[in-house]
């Protein structure tokens, strides 16, 4: 071999190393959206103690939809009713697709738990009303400490407690949505 070969591979050799070497030195960021919210102020708006286990992106999502108003089979920042606001975050938060209707999500989409055994991301059914007692006709996301994020018929997306008498009293089962 002769001295510029050796070279030229001696180069070639170092510029691949210092290539491989640093593809993985470098930090990949992430692009956070205009309205991200931290960990203080999400918590102030809930009413809960976020902690670094809580999924952020589910509370940032849920709070840029906050106060807008109800509309039946709505599907926008102008109205939303609540299937279509639980089908909307899960799509942008976990992407996943639900179904339409309370009711699909709840057949289609979930695997019943417990009040007790709720988690974050949980979907909380609710029968209001009358009609057939074992079919939902209302859905929100638990978040934690027996809060859920939902879009009332009254005061559009909300925060409420399970602990409310309304709620207590119309509490279908909690879901889980399969695959997650």
């Amino acid at each position: 071999m002769t001295r510029r070969n050796f070279i030229t591979s001696y180069i070639g050799i170092l510029l691949l190393i210092l290539t491989l070497g640093s593809c993985g030195s470098k930090k990949q960021r992430i692009a956070l959206p205009a309205d991200f919210k931290g960990p203080k102020e999400l918590s102030r708006l809930y009413g809960v103690r976020l902690t670094p286990s809580d999924n952020i992106f589910l509370y940032n999502e849920g709070a840029r939809w906050l106060g807008v108003p109800h509309r039946m089979g709505g599907l926008t920042k102008k109205g939303v009713d609540c299937s279509g606001f639980v089908a909307i975050v899960f799509r942008e938060v976990y992407g996943k697709q639900l179904a339409r209707s309370s009711a699909d999500m709840l057949k289609h989409n979930c695997k019943k738990v417990s009040r007790a055994n709720l988690k974050e991301g949980d979907l909380v059914f609710f029968r209001t009303g009358k009609g057939r007692k074992k079919v939902p006709n209302h859905v929100g996301i638990y978040l934690k400490n027996g809060k859920f994020i939902h879009t009332s018929t009254s005061n559009g997306v909300i925060v409420s407690s399970l602990s409310e008498p309304y709620y207590v009293r119309t509490w279908l089962t909690g879901g889980r949505v399969k695959n997650l």
